[in-house]
């Protein structure tokens, strides 16, 4: 049976509504799941030697903390994005705790808030182990095993305005360790060890440094997959629950970050 052919004349479009904003976030949502799993209250404590007595109220901190929750959960590229999705996106909006007409912080304001206040300080580091202490609280870590991986995020650079340099190039985090056990397999085995100068060599390698954003690296995993990106190096339990992670440029092989992380 076909059915007739229906056009919409888009009139609804003006129609008024008495609707709260909950309403309009579906129950399944991962902002209700995150909501009701992390209670940010405990930000406010953390940054209050950051703020002042006196002068004008400035952006809510957990606004400002939350945003990058949403960002980096939901896969937005930048926070300039963000921003600009946080207006016409419902579910963002009751996650922050803003209403349908509140105004959303301009990106310009934002970023300046970031680099007055938090800059230069540990907040970031105090809240991930905030939560993850919560999480072990719970009895939900299971970290008799521990797996370690990087993704890479991509920069926001034009690949193609580069300058290229030339750098030493790093040793490996477990070399020093690789060498004393070959100089004992040697002795094991009647040989002499290595002197300490053959070890002691500088190997240079060329790179390129993107004129954008020099902090990045230039990764190349395939002819067709080159970019400007940044390494996250994370260390999970068996459950998936982040235990640590550090960020370097996507240029940084995994095993010099191996016995790093492990140590955090």
């Amino acid at each position: 049976m076909m059915n007739m052919l229906s056009k919409s004349n888009g009139t609804n479009r003006d129609q008024l509504e008495m609707i709260s904003l909950d309403e309009m976030v579906p129950e399944d949502h991962l902002v209700r799941k995150l909501e009701k799993a992390v209670d940010f209250s405990f930000i406010y404590e953390l940054v209050e030697d950051l703020y002042s007595d006196r002068g004008r109220p400035g952006i809510d901190p957990v606004v400002l903390i939350k945003l990058p929750f949403l960002q980096y959960t939901f896969g937005i590229r930048s926070m300039r994005r963000t921003i600009e999705e946080v207006n016409t996106n419902l579910a963002y909006r009751w996650f922050l705790g803003f209403g349908f007409h509140d105004k959303v912080p301009h990106f310009s304001t934002f970023g300046k808030n970031y680099e007055r206040r938090f800059k230069d300080t540990d907040l970031f580091e105090q809240i991930f182990y905030h939560i993850l202490k919560q999480v072990a609280d719970k009895g939900l870590l299971r970290a008799e095993h521990i797996f370690i991986d990087s993704t890479h995020v991509k920069a926001s650079a034009n690949k193609h305005k580069f300058t290229k340099k030339v750098v030493r190039k790093e040793t490996r985090a477990y070399q020093s360790l690789l060498e004393e056990e070959i100089n004992a397999d040697r002795v094991e085995n009647g040989k002499k060890p290595f002197p300490e100068d053959r070890w002691d060599r500088e190997e240079e390698k060329e790179i390129k440094e993107s004129t954008t954003d020099p902090e990045s690296g230039y990764y190349v995993k395939d002819e067709r997959e080159k970019k400007f990106a940044y390494s996250c190096h994370t260390a999970t339990d068996r459950n998936g629950f982040f235990l640590a992670s550090i960020v370097t440029p996507g240029n940084v092989h995994d095993s010099h970050l191996f016995e790093p992380l492990l140590r955090i």
